[in-house]
């Protein structure tokens, strides 16, 4: 099986729909001869043309609101946010418009689409381009929120959302693009959304995270291995839908749950996981649903050292899996 790199995969995702699909387009800042500011999008252009892979202005409501008008007709658009940063422009088009389009309707009318956005830190990019968005927009019903942590998974998975007849956040952690390698079939293959995947099975804790956190949680996993605790690292990769059943039945195995996000701790995803568990394990809990998360900053800082200090990473997931486990 082939390996490629998170970002490869990803650009495989586009372009095998793309072929399939004449009704698939690509919009969004510098996606065509440029090929993205990462380059996802290196080669679409050449390949399907200026019909298919659109450059558009600089206006982050506009790319989602052209978007959404193209899904209402027929198309099926990828809208790249070349930032996540930047989406909030279009947080009117997403959370009032895409998401609420087939219930406003009764079921007339749904928005086929999909928006990539790269996030999170860890790249010295500071306030404006390292932020996580996640929150915001898992709160709203409607609206598909998926995070891959695996190439294999991101190809996959970035397919099955161009596939969805309701409109999908896809979110990319930027930090994995090029740093991060796995198999990825060249074959045709989804992964659906909505199921979670235990990455390491274990007796004795429960590690709940996505994106690059999933990542940092199987090495922290290893690490306390060692000492004799054993982990369990459930990668959500989805947030809405969420996989309730998997995470449960997993805490519910363990007794012990550490939700590990990048994302400001107060009113953060992990808030939500937390809420989960303490309703609907509490029966099977040995010590408290526990966080970790960044601190409550308005966003990242570009000096290394407090970049560091803001990201949780495979030390600090270790010393809090530690922390649990003693209880």
């Amino acid at each position: 099986m082939p390996t490629r790199t998170f970002i490869e995969a990803i650009r495989d995702g586009m372009s095998s729909e793309l072929r399939r699909d004449p009704m698939v387009i690509i919009l969004g800042e510098d996606v065509g001869p440029k090929g993205g500011v990462f380059l996802a999008t290196d080669g679409l252009w050449g390949e399907f043309g200026d019909d298919r892979v659109i450059d558009t202005p600089l206006t982050e409501s506009m790319i989602v609101g052209t978007a959404i008008g193209a899904a209402l007709n027929g198309l099926r658009p990828i809208a790249e946010i070349q930032f996540a940063d930047f989406i909030f422009p279009a947080f009117n088009q997403i959370v009032s418009e895409a998401a609420r389009m087939r219930y406003r309707s009764n079921n007339g009318f749904g928005v086929p689409m999909v928006i990539r956005a790269p996030y999170g830190g860890g790249v010295h990019g500071a306030l404006y381009h390292s932020q996580s968005v996640e929150a915001f927009f898992a709160h709203v019903p409607g609206l598909k929120v998926v995070v891959p942590s695996t190439p294999y998974d991101a190809k996959g998975l970035l397919r099955t959302a161009v596939r969805d007849e309701d409109p999908v956040l896809f979110l990319e952690h930027k930090k994995m693009y090029r740093s991060v390698r796995g198999e990825v079939p060249d074959g045709e293959y989804v992964v659906p959304l909505g199921r979670a995947a235990i990455r390491r099975p274990g007796r004795q804790l429960t590690v709940v995270a996505y994106g690059l956190m999933s990542l940092y949680a199987l090495e922290a996993a290893e690490r306390v291995a060692a000492e004799g605790i054993d982990v369990e690292v459930v990668d959500l990769r989805s947030l809405r839908p969420l996989d309730r059943d998997t995470l449960l039945t997993s805490v519910r195995k363990t007794g012990k749950c550490l939700v590990v996000h990048e994302d400001n701790k107060f009113g953060g995803y992990g808030a939500e996981i937390a809420a989960i568990v303490a309703e609907d394990a509490f029966d099977y809990l040995d010590g408290p649903v526990s966080r970790l998360a960044g601190p409550d900053v308005p966003a990242f800082p570009y000096n290394h050292a407090l970049e560091d200090w803001f990201m949780p990473n495979p030390s600090r997931i270790a010393d809090a899996i530690r922390r649990l486990a003693a209880y």
